[in-house]
């Protein structure tokens, strides 16, 4: 069964949507989800261009609000303050740990 992973912070447009790049990229068995307590309209452009360097398009990803319904469908919910390079270490950490 594939394991359910939820990344927050407020906007959904930079740090949640890099966790959750990052955490689909690499993870084998593992699936990523994000979301926002006060999503943007849209992504934010370095966002898309930090993830461009490296080597994950965001660009048509969007900001998504945060609903029960993906709290209930999360086996670990994770909130996000840490920069990309930062994220990226964490999101391997958190992969070890699950698979």
């Amino acid at each position: 069964m594939t394991k359910i992973v939820l990344f927050i912070c407020v906007g959904n447009s930079g740090r949640s949507q890099i966790a959750e790049a990052f955490f689909n990229k690499l993870s084998k068995t593992g699936k990523a989800i994000s979301a926002g307590t006060m999503p943007d309209d849209r992504i934010h452009p370095y966002t898309v261009q930090v993830m461009k360097e490296a080597g994950i398009d965001v660009s048509q990803q969007k900001p998504k609000p945060l609903t029960p319904e993906m709290i209930d469908k999360a086996d670990k919910i994770k909130k996000v303050r840490d920069a990309r390079d930062q994220i990226k270490e964490k999101v391997k950490k958190l992969i070890r740990q699950i698979e």
